[in-house]
């Protein structure tokens, strides 16, 4: 099922004899062992020989391995150099900090620093509510891990989960013009986590957690939700739940259901399956059933933690017990947040009639979305390479730019239901169909329409309080 792609992209530079043949043996060497060719350029031409750099996305690092030997085991063909294109895009990091002022002479300093600058520290002195008119934190969020669940890399630490904090400032900069910043703290102790997100809290407008395990992660949220007067968001919860919510919308708008009609399984009760489940009881279906790798989430299963209790008091109406196979029996929706390959096309057979799939798993999901395809009306993945990708910055950017241009203090579920429904509106009648439910991350309507949403929200709340 797995396509190579841009996260395995090399560029190999080989000499090779300056042939007529030369070019189709390169190319044909990359294909007879899987790899996709994206480029091939000629960098140096001499009478008997030329330098090529061939680029190609491959699996994975063995792959990208066999690619290189393939054409270095080519007759009088010799690799130079493998550069790894994912690697060179990290080199120095993806972020930087620019001022947004002139400092061309004395006069601009004496404005932008010392003495001015006392000036403007004294009136925030007098007034903190100034400091979101005369700083950065107007616009700025921290985006703050522990490192302990990282994408599926799992407790890796604070150092390792820095790409990715980094790579979410750059995708809060690119989609929603948010400076965010990362914060990658060397403690898992909880207590030590809150103590520190509430000391830097006077530089953020918001507090973006990111892959923190759960359920480590329901606590700290809710008590630094209780301390400060900014929001806090746990991406992994809420922006998931999001995008999962808008994107179910229009996939029961595709199959003509009625969520209050339906009966949805859920797959993963960590972070983002019990927020998923959470904000999916807020548009009132008919039942939900939770499952984990213990089986149904039922009262009487014992071994249950505060979430999970929580969870089995709010859902499986029948108290059905049994299997993931077993609940899907019937089943109008599933959902699954948690581990690869866990059924096929047969158990998809046994749910309801056109039946929605959303298998989000990462890399792999819990179904091959060309086996759910065969019985399922509506499939989606966490993937790039298929239709109907559920991706987080379909929300998270446009959220916190609604949430900052409010100057909003605080995040609840109405302005989270705020921002699927505008995902979900962004996807007209004319574009509606069984396999573009969600728009493209790439879509320049999304962020702003989100954010208009959110903010929105806010000052309705702020006008009813």
């Amino acid at each position: 099922m797995p396509v190579p792609g841009p996260g395995y992209s090399i560029t190999v530079r080989v000499e090779a004899p300056a042939s007529s043949t030369a070019a189709g043996d390169l190319t044909t060497a990359v294909g007879r062992v899987g790899g996709v060719l994206t480029a091939f350029d000629v960098v140096e031409s001499h009478a008997e020989m030329i330098v090529v750099d061939i680029s190609a996305n491959a699996l994975s690092e063995n792959h990208a391995q066999d690619i290189t030997q393939a054409l270095d085991s080519l007759p009088g063909v010799k690799v130079r150099k493998v550069s790894d294109r994912t690697f060179l895009i990290h080199l120095g990091g993806k972020i930087e900090v620019t001022p947004k002022v002139a400092l061309r002479n004395r006069d601009d300093l004496s404005r932008a620093y010392t003495p001015g600058v006392a000036r403007v520290c004294q009136a925030i002195a007098a007034n903190p509510e100034d400091a979101r008119r005369l700083t950065i934190k107007r616009n700025t969020v921290a985006v703050v891990t522990d490192g302990s669940a990282v994408l599926g890399l799992g407790n890796i630490g604070p150092a390792a989960a820095l790409p990715v904090m980094e790579g979410k400032a750059a995708l809060f900069k690119k989609f929603a013009g948010v400076d965010a910043w990362p914060v990658c703290l060397d403690t898992q102790d909880t207590e030590e986590i809150i103590k520190i997100v509430k000391a830097i809290a006077p530089v953020y407008a918001g507090i973006n957690l990111e892959d923190i395990a759960a359920p480590r992660c329901f606590e700290i949220e809710a008590r630094l939700r209780e301390q400060l007067d900014i929001p806090v968001f746990h991406d992994d919860q809420h922006g998931t739940a999001i995008v999962v919510v808008g994107a179910l919308r229009n996939a029961l708008r595709v199959v003509g259901k009625n969520i209050e009609d339906c009966k949805i399984v859920v797959s993963g009760v960590g972070a983002a399956g019990s927020a998923i489940i959470r904000l999916l009881l807020r548009k009132n279906p008919r039942d939900i059933v939770a499952a984990d790798i213990d089986g149904i989430v039922h009262p009487d299963r014992g071994n249950l933690d505060d979430n999970l209790t929580w969870i089995a008091s709010h859902t499986n109406q029948d108290k059905q017990s049994g299997t993931l196979h077993e609940a899907l029996v019937g089943a109008d929706v599933f959902i699954g947040v948690s581990a690869p390959n866990l059924f096929g096309a047969d158990q998809v057979a046994t749910m309801a009639k056109d039946a929605v799939v959303f298998a989000l798993a990462n890399p792999d999901p819990e179904i091959d979305p060309l086996e759910a395809q065969k019985h399922a009306a509506v499939v989606a993945t966490g993937r790039s390479d298929f239709p109907n990708q559920i991706n987080n910055v379909l929300a998270f950017p446009g959220v916190f730019r609604g949430l900052l241009d409010a100057a909003a203090h605080d995040i609840d579920d109405t302005m989270l239901l705020a921002a699927a429904d505008a995902i979900a509106d962004v996807v007209d009648h004319s574009r509606l169909n069984a396999s573009f439910i969600v728009p493209s991350v790439f879509d320049s309507a999304v962020a702003p329409a989100v954010a208009d949403a959110v903010r929105a929200a806010v000052r309705k709340e702020a006008a009813i309080g």
